[in-house]
């Protein structure tokens, strides 16, 4: 009997790292967790792990930017998706007016900094919204900020264009047929879990887990719980 595939993708600024304790608890299945280089779209990012997954089937997990991701391969090739997972993510385009305004000058506040200061002065800034409170400062801040200054400006830039592009995915949610797992941090302020249960009253027959004690980077701040929730959803 072949073993199941899952592809796990990263969010913003975030690769394989981000997946280590998930990867082993999933060890029963081929893991996949690719890498966007210097696409500056979500569908272009979803074309590419299209194109290198050679598993004509597999299970499909995406984080933060990683979740739309997702959902753009799910528009594309639904029938390539046994299942989907999407934590600490989203689905609405750019809000239009001030608010897109506001998200548009504050990443490129950012890139700015990665630009003048350096990727790990950037992430130093910009990740301190991205863990709960509790964990500022801790060796996993430290792990964040090492993933980070892995990236260069360059393709900080291609992901924020693609992520101030990003397409309104709520259709594809809507029309979701495969076992759908959504994931949250409790305390996760970039991706919060109002959203995430608007993404489920969107998506009925889909799970809604709750990650207690985590901000966005759940995968690295709970992996127990964030595991636990994939392999039920691998065994579905």
């Amino acid at each position: 009997m072949s073993r199941p595939c899952v592809v796990l993708l990263p969010g913003l600024l975030c690769d394989a790292a981000v997946w280590r304790a998930q990867r082993a608890a999933l060890a029963f299945a081929d893991c996949i967790v690719p890498s966007y280089g210097a696409a500056a779209s979500i569908d272009d990012m979803a074309r590419g792990v299209l194109a290198g997954v050679a598993a004509p089937r597999f299970s499909l997990a995406g984080h933060s930017m990683g979740g739309r991701v997702a959902l753009a391969i799910a528009r594309m090739a639904p029938e390539r998706v046994e299942r989907l997972a999407l934590l600490d993510s989203g689905m609405e385009g750019i809000a239009p007016g001030e608010a897109g305004t506001q998200e548009r000058d504050k990443r490129m506040a950012l890139l700015h900094k990665a630009r003048h200061s350096g990727m790990r002065a950037m992430g130093a800034q910009w990740a301190r919204g991205m863990v709960h409170p509790d964990r500022l400062g801790t060796p996993l801040f430290g792990e964040v900020l090492d993933m980070v200054a892995r990236f260069t400006p360059e393709i900080f830039a291609a992901q924020i264009e693609a992520l101030l592009n990003r397409p309104d995915a709520a259709p594809v949610l809507q029309g979701l047929r495969c076992p759908t797992l959504l994931a949250c941090g409790r305390q996760d302020s970039w991706s919060p879990l109002s959203r995430h249960e608007r993404m489920q009253a969107l998506c009925p027959g889909s799970t809604l887990v709750v990650i207690e004690d985590s901000g966005h980077m759940s995968t690295m701040e709970q992996p127990g719980q964030v595991s636990k929730a994939l392999v039920d959803w691998m065994q579905r």
